[in-house]
């Protein structure tokens, strides 16, 4: 299974694992799921630390790249096509920029999101699951 989790996820993957609903856990512990994660979940975690939004336990940068190498989890950048995706996604969907990247990228690399966002899994153009 091929998996993106969104910025929540990571956190809660990495700092409290029990926030993760057992299908979330499952789904990141199976020995052939294919973690990845946004470049733009960099951005947020910045963001929530520099707003004391969420605590951890070294610089963001330096939290975020360490996690993801011990995990081996893939980081997808944010491209061009990605962009174009995010504004251009089918339906109806909230103007948040970072929760259109995230979708854009699942769709374009055919991914499940794991998410507990009720935007995202409400939306019937990606495949969500908490």
């Amino acid at each position: 299974m091929n998996i993106l989790l969104d910025t929540c996820a990571i956190i809660w993957a990495i700092s409290e694992p029990s926030q993760l609903s057992e299908k979330a856990k499952k789904l990141i512990r199976t020995a052939d799921s294919q973690i990845t994660v946004s470049a733009i979940s960099c951005g947020e975690i910045a963001c929530a630390v520099e707003r004391n939004r969420i605590d951890i336990n070294m610089h963001w940068k330096k939290w975020f790249n360490h996690y993801i190498a011990l995990n081996n989890w893939k980081c997808f950048d944010i491209s061009l096509k990605i962009i174009e995706e995010a504004y251009s996604l089918p339906g109806e969907f909230h103007q948040d920029p970072s929760d259109r990247i995230i979708v854009a990228t699942a769709r374009l690399h055919s991914l499940q999101i794991i998410t507990a966002d009720k935007k995202i899994l409400n939306y019937p153009h990606v495949d969500s699951e908490w």
